[in-house]
């Protein structure tokens, strides 16, 4: 396959992702919460990992000599995401749907649009630098994109949106990952995406432990404590190892 189609098929894939949301409609609030906090580790830790063994090093191979460059975009990218949850209120959410206490769908649907945009800027340029990089880069996304999808339908539902009208909106929103890969494809003569790439690793890191490692370190059972860890561990595994996969032709 091109380039072009990569980019396409993943934020296409991305997207219908969204659609996932229906799931909680016919799980219970114990069996959601046993699912989502699991996978919330696990994504923490591919985010950590995907960031760490992929995205800077390849950043730092594709920037040269602009080494400092690469790490001043990778604080940007974690510093945009501080200033826009800051300001904007927004955070991922995975607690079960009654748990939801105000009605912030509309807030919902505008923040996980900008935050569905950055993610298909951070896929597009993956892809552009190294297929390899692209796919591993998409798994890391979609892994996280599960958990908060979850959640996501589930704050539109207990705010007042019928089911069908939460689904649709919650994928239209979701579409903005292909709008943000395809401006990167089409512009990526004139971008340095080396810089892109540090950028949206900055977002990982922020994500990760901004977002995602709060909500599972609030466990108070050392049980589920301990599954979440080893989920979490797992995620960090698996981008490690396929560090060398990546590379074993090098």
């Amino acid at each position: 396959m091109t380039v072009f189609l990569w980019i396409f098929l993943g934020g296409v894939l991305m997207s219908l992702i969204a659609l996932i949301g229906w799931v909680t409609t016919i799980l219970s609030e114990e069996k959601f919460k046993a699912i989502v906090y699991p996978m919330v580790s696990l994504s923490a830790g591919t985010l950590i990992g995907g960031a760490i063994f992929h995205m800077l090093p390849s950043a730092l191979d594709k920037a040269e000599n602009e080494h400092i460059w690469i790490f001043v975009n990778f604080f940007f990218g974690f510093t945009i995401l501080l200033i826009f949850e800051q300001f904007l209120h927004w955070h991922h959410c995975h607690k079960a749907p009654s748990e939801h206490k105000e009605p912030v769908s509309y807030m919902l649907l505008f923040s996980d649009s900008v935050h569905n945009f950055i993610g298909g800027v951070g896929m597009a340029s993956a892809f552009l630098i190294d297929i390899r990089l692209g796919i591993i880069t998409w798994i890391a996304e979609a892994l996280h994109e599960i958990p908060q999808e979850l959640g996501d339908f589930g704050i539109l539902v207990h705010s007042g949106w019928k089911k069908s009208s939460a689904l649709f909106w919650n994928f239209l929103s979701a579409t903005t990952f292909i709008l943000g890969a395809l401006l990167v494809y089409f512009f990526s003569p004139k971008l340095n995406l080396a810089f892109l790439t540090a950028f949206t690793a900055g977002n990982f890191i922020y994500i990760a432990a901004a977002d995602l490692i709060p909500e599972f370190k609030k466990e108070k059972k050392l049980k589920q404590s301990i599954i979440n860890l080893i989920f979490f561990f797992i995620g960090v595994a698996i981008l490690f190892a396929s560090y060398f996969i990546f590379h074993n032709d090098h």
